[in-house]
């Protein structure tokens, strides 16, 4: 892939990186879409960003499936590694590491150890395989989005990151690999996060900026609905993700909670 993406330079072709993890939906097809250039996806379900009570060994592959919606979509190149072209030395053989502190310090980060830096990792491997001009990524996974506007910051990466925005079904559930995990009945309860998202917007838009209270609108929904279990609902500065003491516009809603055995995330800002 290097040897590719080295002759589209020098042939002047900007490059766009779409990393993803597989079992590709419209959403990712969108994020294909987002700005000109050659695009290439990634398709690696990342070891190194599960925790040992995670999904990796269940996590859907289904990479024919996904490269139909590759070339249904416009992408001129697929990049599907193994782990020894990853890790060439084994995953337990591997000592240097990817690590942002700040912005991952909370929520995900917070509940899932290690997975941030599994994520940073394996992006930073990317970008210095693929070489890319522009890499995109989606605000579904918010936190995950600033995490790596950090790390192309931080380690002076000459790329662009683009944050695509989220695409929804028509009944507001955030498009996801893992909405696949719901059985019937819990597909129509999961769009109860969209509304408690809205639920607290509009709040907000009616005047609220009390944190506390806001906080309160985005849970009450979801406490006592039969089948969730509420991880966290919380208002946070949208660049820093730390708790705010008064909202304001560009403050960010972020809610998790498992329905069944299905953890699902979402967000919105407030504006």
């Amino acid at each position: 892939m290097t040897a590719t993406a080295t002759a589209l330079r020098r042939a002047g072709q900007p490059i766009v990186l779409v990393p993803t993890m597989g079992a590709l939906h419209a959403g990712h097809a969108s994020l294909m879409r987002q700005t000109p250039g050659t695009v290439v996806v990634s398709i690696y379900v990342n070891p190194t960003q599960f925790g040992p009570k995670e999904d990796f060994t269940k996590y859907p592959r289904t990479l024919d499936a996904d490269c139909a919606v590759c070339e249904q979509a416009g992408a001129e190149f697929i990049f599907a590694p193994t782990d020894a072209e990853m890790y060439p030395n084994g995953l337990a053989a591997v000592s240097t590491w990817v690590d942002e502190v700040q912005v991952a310090r909370r929520l995900e980060g917070e509940r899932r150890p290690g997975h941030f830096r599994g994520v940073a990792t394996v992006v930073a491997k990317l970008f210095n395989i693929v070489r890319p001009d522009h890499a995109v990524f989606g605000q579904k996974d918010y936190q995950q989005l600033k995490v790596i506007q950090r790390l192309v910051r931080d380690l002076r990466y000459p790329i662009e990151i683009v944050a695509a925005p989220i695409v929804r079904d028509a009944d507001g559930l955030a498009l996801s690999s893992r909405n696949r995990y719901l059985t019937p009945a819990e597909r129509a309860q999961a769009p109860l996060l969209w509304k408690s998202l809205n639920a607290a917007r509009d709040s907000f838009q009616a005047g609220e900026r009390n944190p506390v209270r806001l906080q309160a609108v985005l849970q009450r929904l979801l406490e006592n609905a039969p089948g969730f279990r509420l991880d966290y609902a919380e208002v946070a500065d949208g660049e820093t993700l730390e708790p705010v003491t008064v909202l304001k516009p560009g403050n960010i809603l972020l809610i998790a909670a498992y329905l069944g055995q299905t953890r699902l995330i979402d967000n919105l800002l407030l504006s």
